[in-house]
């Protein structure tokens, strides 16, 4: 990492690569998580490697949505601790929400060795390492959960592409905001808020949102949740795109 020059126009994108494939070597990332970093850069490409306006959007609406929750829930998996852990944690404290890790590729190694990480970089409580709950109609190991975390929350983010799980969350009345940089993905197109977005840059800015609307009126925020479209902002998103690519040739 260090021999990336930060005059590299590319330095972020190869820093965060080469920040998976060390957690793959720690056993933090599965190596599939690679191929699902992969695909999410590719749409990072088409929206220009930077938060745009529907994203900005989405993430507000999300601030206020934790915001107003009773029992706020940050999933995380391996990738999204390998590169937010620290991110994460600090959201969670300004809302204040849960963090519960949820893996599909689940072992007893793995879950320690990210609660583990989770508490060098300041989580203080991780759920999700007993997974004593199932979320129902999920017959893998996304469904394991905690009872205090996930099972009983009323809002759960959750980033990267997790279809069925987000269907299932739903299916339980459950509010899902989603980081999804894949806009034609079932999570994408399941949640109730989709942030278009690099988890990178998603968190911070949710973050960001939760600090300026904290300490605004709890009506003035369910208004802003009540108007929120989200097939109008995927829309809005593949217009964005489709305009820049047509604006490259």
């Amino acid at each position: 990492m260090e021999e990336i020059p930060k005059s590299h126009p590319r330095y972020v994108s190869l820093i965060t690569r080469e920040r998976l494939s060390q957690s793959m070597k720690k056993g933090l990332v599965h190596e599939t998580g690679l191929i699902a970093h992969g695909r999410g850069e590719a749409f990072d490409y088409l929206i220009g490697e930077k938060t745009i306006p529907p994203a900005e959007d989405a993430e507000k609406i999300a601030a206020a949505v934790l915001l107003c929750a009773k029992n706020p829930v940050i999933s995380v998996n391996g990738n999204v601790v390998a590169l937010a852990a620290e991110g994460c944690i600090n959201l969670a404290e300004s809302i204040p929400a849960k963090l519960e890790v949820n893996l599909f590729h689940r072992t007893d190694e793995r879950i320690e060795k990210l609660e583990n990480e989770l508490k060098k970089h300041g989580a203080e409580k991780i759920y999700g390492t007993t997974a004593n709950a199932h979320i129902p109609g999920l017959n893998h190991n996304r469904g394991l959960c905690d009872k205090e975390g996930i099972f009983t929350a009323d809002i759960v983010l959750v980033s990267l592409e997790d279809g069925d799980r987000c269907q299932a969350l739903k299916d339980m009345d459950k509010t899902v905001i989603a980081i999804d940089l894949n806009p034609l993905s079932r999570t994408a197109k399941t949640a109730n808020i989709t942030i278009v977005d690099n988890v990178i840059r998603a968190i911070p800015n949710i973050k960001k949102w939760v600090r300026k609307l904290k300490d605004r009126d709890r009506t003035v925020l369910e208004e802003m949740i009540m108007l929120w479209d989200n097939n109008k902002m995927l829309n809005d998103v593949s217009s964005f795109i489709s305009k820049r690519l047509n604006s490259l040739f």
